[in-house]
């Protein structure tokens, strides 16, 4: 099995690879198999097309800059949690928390718009 390493987790693609069959039927499967495939990738590219059909180049540059920013404002968060010198509290870990879920969030949706271009999911204009 081969894995996918994305931004917070490790996703294990689980595609089924007969080993035990004949020839013949391993070429049946493996063809069946390809349209199965080929089915998932037209739905993504006409779906995915159609959702975001206005994203283009400054679309990234402007998710890439608020991702850059939700990134500044975790670590800035923490920095002026370890600069207070007491304990964090309950709520101060919530804000913590918060901040690095909406960076991750945001950099995870970059990724995935960029597999999606990649992949010819999704046409840039």
């Amino acid at each position: 099995m081969s894995t996918v390493l994305t931004q917070s987790y490790r996703r294990q693609r689980d595609h089924f690879e007969p080993q035990d069959l004949d020839p013949q039927e391993q070429r049946r499967l493996r063809g069946l198999l390809e349209q199965i495939d080929y089915a998932a990738f037209i739905s993504n590219r006409e779906v995915i097309g159609q959702t975001l059909s206005r994203v283009d180049a400054g679309t990234f540059q402007k998710l890439a800059v608020l991702t850059a920013n939700a990134r500044a404002r975790w670590a800035a968060e923490a920095v002026r949690l370890s600069e207070s010198g007491s304990a964090v509290t309950p709520d101060q870990t919530a804000r913590l928390t918060a901040a690095r879920t909406a960076y991750e969030e945001l950099a995870e949706a970059y990724e995935a718009l960029r597999r999606m271009v990649e992949r010819g999911y999704l046409t840039l204009r």
